[in-house]
This record gives C-alpha cells, sequence and structure tokens, in this order.
C-alpha cells in the first residue's frame, strides 16, 4: 500500500526490506560501538556497562529509571551497575527531593576522574572517525540521523497497533509423551 503524505505506510516488501536492512545496520553498528566504548572505558579500568552508567550521570545525577531510558536499557540492569560503581566509590546513592524511594545516582570525585581519563581517548577516536566520515559536521549529520532513527522506532514501537504479540508455543507435536503414566 501507498500514500501520499509523509505518515502514509510504505509498500510492503519495500518496507519489510527497509526495516530489516536498517535492523541489521543498527545491530552491526551497535556491535561495533560496544566494542569501541568497551576499549574506551578499559583505559580508565571501566567496563563498557558501567562507563555508560556512569556516563550518563556525568552531567547531572538521575534515578536509575531515568538512566534505563536514556540507555535504552533496563532498570535492573541500570540498578546492578549502579550498585557495583557505588560499591566500587565510583558513584553514590543520594536522596531525591522530588521521590523518597527513587534515589540519584551520582558520580563521586573518583568517578569523575575515571571519566576524564576517558576523554584524550573519546577524542582521538571522534577525530579518527570523523576524517572517515569526511569531516566533523557529517559525524554531526549522522548523530542526528541515529537520533531520528532513534525517536521514529520509540514512537512507532509506542504504537498499540503495532506492537508485537508473543504468539503461544505450537502445540507437541506428540502430546502423549508429555503425559504422566
Amino acid at each position: 500500500m501507498t500514500g501520499s503524505g509523509a505518515g502514509d505506510a510504505v509498500d510492503g516488501d519495500a518496507g519489510a526490506a527497509g526495516f530489516d536492512r536498517t535492523a541489521l545496520a543498527a545491530l552491526r553498528l551497535a556491535g561495533h560501538v560496544l566494542a569501541v566504548c568497551g576499549e574506551l572505558a578499559g583505559a580508565a579500568g571501566l567496563t563498557a556497562a558501567r562507563w555508560q552508567v556512569i556516563g550518563a550521570v556525568a552531567g547531572a545525577p538521575q534515578t536509575a529509571a531515568g538512566i534505563a531510558r536514556t540507555l535504552g536499557i533496563t532498570r535492573q540492569s541500570v540498578r546492578r551497575t549502579a550498585d557495583l560503581l557505588v560499591a566500587d566509590g565510583l558513584a553514590t546513592w543520594e536522596p531525591n527531593p522530588a521521590h523518597r524511594r527513587a534515589r540519584l545516582l551520582t558520580p563521586t570525585a573518583l568517578g569523575r576522574a575515571a571519566i576524564g581519563r576517558t576523554a584524550p581517548h573519546r577524542a582521538a577516536y571522534a577525530h579518527r572517525l570523523a576524517a572517515e566520515l569526511g569531516g566533523g559536521e557529517r559525524l554531526a549529520d549522522a548523530a542526528r540521523a541515529l537520533e531520528r532513527l532513534t525517536a521514529a522506532v520509540e514512537r512507532a514501537a509506542a504504537r498499540p497497533a503495532t506492537r508485537m504479540r508473543r504468539t503461544p508455543p505450537p502445540p507437541p507435536l506428540y502430546p502423549q509423551w508429555g503425559k504422566q503414566n
């Protein structure tokens, strides 16, 4: 089905192929980015997961739920990683004036120093990546395109009609095998 407006549906086969290509490219990119993040984090003695979480609160304290939304991961994963950061003295849980139970994760001086140790490595990698793309403006364009794609995926996933529903498993081929005699 084709449409005439920007919000109209695209051809089924073309849309599915476009989605498949986009999904595979995004997954491949995510794998590469996570590997690079692991290397950059390692320079500061952190894992990629710890660097992501502490980096999310470098600018301002956040709750575990807020960090999860920022990073697109589960709150439970953030909580486990944040608790490890706290145990290592890289962050603290502070009271949240807006919510009694949802505390705010804040980097300590030690945590800020760890983030700082990644700065020269991040800058060098960003310079190499920008050079590969043909300049800093092209890198900024790529970031904006990824932000638009992320927002579109989030909007599409939020629509009830497009939410995936888990289908029940097929019935067993030989139901009698599961019965107790």
